[in-house]
Parts: C-alpha cells; structure tokens; sequence
C-alpha cells in the first residue's frame, strides 16, 4: 500500500470503515511514498495513519506545517484529517467507470428499501464483494431479462461449492447442492439470492452439506454422506 485510496480499499475489504480511520501528518517520511508506515510491506489497517502530504499534495500542504508554526495544532491535525478524507473520496471516484457508479446506485437503492424490507436487512448479511456481485446481476438482469442464468451464476460466485442441476421434464424444478454447512447467514443469502432471481414458477430442492446419491457417480455415493431425493 503507497496511497491513500488503496489504503480506504483495503480498509473496507476487511471490514473497517472509513470514518474510524485518523490521518496524521508524518513526522518522519520518504519523498517517495505517500503512506508513511514503519514497516512497508504491512497489510495491517492501523486507524492512526501517517501521511507523506506532499507527495502528491504539495500545493495545498506547503503552508499548513511549517516548522516555525505551533499555533492552532490540534486545529490543523483536524483539518488535515478532514481534507485527506475528502481527497480519499476523489481518488475512489476517479478510479471508477460508469458501471461502478451504477453498481452503487443500486446498493444505495436495496439500503433504502426500494427492493424491500427483506431485501434490506438481509443483503446484510453480504460481505462487501458480494454485494457487489449481487448488484451487478441486478443491473444485468433489468438489462436482458434472463433471470434464471443470472440466479445460477449468482448462486455459483456466492456459494463456491454450488451445484445446480434442472429437472425440466416433467415438472420446473432445480435441485441445489449448497456445499455449505446451512445457518442463519447462508440461509439468508440463499433466500435474497431467491427472492431476486428466482423465476415464480420454479421449485426447489436445497442440500446444504449432504449431495444426494447420483449413480455411477462415486463423489455422491458416499456412506452416511448422502442426501435423499
């Protein structure tokens, strides 16, 4: 990590938000990196972060620290959390496209209740990578319709494990391996994944850990580790 929005990415990958995040003047830094941390190569997200500011800054920076001011410091420490905040924001902004925007209007939309109440409190549940993948098949599904394609794909990059198998025969119906222990998070992704892009007139059949028994296949013939169908 050497910038400021590569250090917000990482935060929010792993569950820190922003606003917890201080940005102090370094007392001690490299002209050559923006991040001043002790050790380079970290991956630890500290809330007290050092900052190079004129690394790329200079120009709003010059005249905010000078040497001979002790006036006002815990204004400017302030400020300058403030304004490297904000030049955070920039950074993500400009490093988006136009489908990156629309990406965030939906999960703006779902967190308003525009999609629903269950859809709200259960999207929760969605680390922030998935829903960014539940918002994209969202926006793929307003723009061609195929729903059912986009359920199973969605199903597959949520649970790894997914298997899904038709039974169209005689009757609309999928049967849907999990590959996961089945709890109150994985069932409440399972059923947001369902409610938005399930077809009404599909049944299903869910096995969370256990595969039901497929002949021939020696995988899921497996003795107390089979599911019925």
């Amino acid at each position: 990590m050497n910038y400021i929005w590569d250090l917000i990415i990482k935060a929010e990958q792993s569950g820190i938000e922003k606003q917890y995040i201080r940005f102090v003047p370094a007392k001690v830094y490299s002209p050559y990196m923006e991040l001043s941390n002790e050790l380079i190569n970290t991956r630890v997200i500290e809330q007290k972060v050092e900052i190079n500011p004129y690394y790329r800054f200079y120009d709003i920076f010059r005249d905010l620290f000078d040497a001979n001011n002790n006036d006002d410091i815990e204004l400017r420490d302030t400020l300058f959390d403030i304004i490297i905040h904000f030049l955070a924001d920039i950074d993500l902004i400009q490093g988006m496209n136009k489908r990156e925007y629309y990406i965030k209007f939906v999960l703006r939309d779902i967190e308003r209740g525009l999609l629903g109440n269950s859809v709200r409190e259960k999207i929760r549940r969605f680390n922030r990578e998935e829903r960014e993948v539940l918002a994209h098949n969202i926006l793929r599904l307003y723009e061609t319709g195929e729903a059912l394609y986009l359920f199973r794909d969605t199903m597959r990059k949520i649970f790894k494990s997914c298997i899904i198998y038709a039974n169209c025969e005689e009757k609309d119906e999928l049967l849907i391996y999990i590959g996961q222990e089945e709890n109150e998070t994985t069932q409440a992704k399972l059923e947001l994944i369902q409610e938005i892009f399930l077809p009404v007139r599909f049944h299903t059949e869910i096995y969370w850990k256990n595969h039901f028994g497929i002949i021939g296949v020696a995988e899921t013939m497996r003795m107390d580790n089979i599911a019925l169908y």
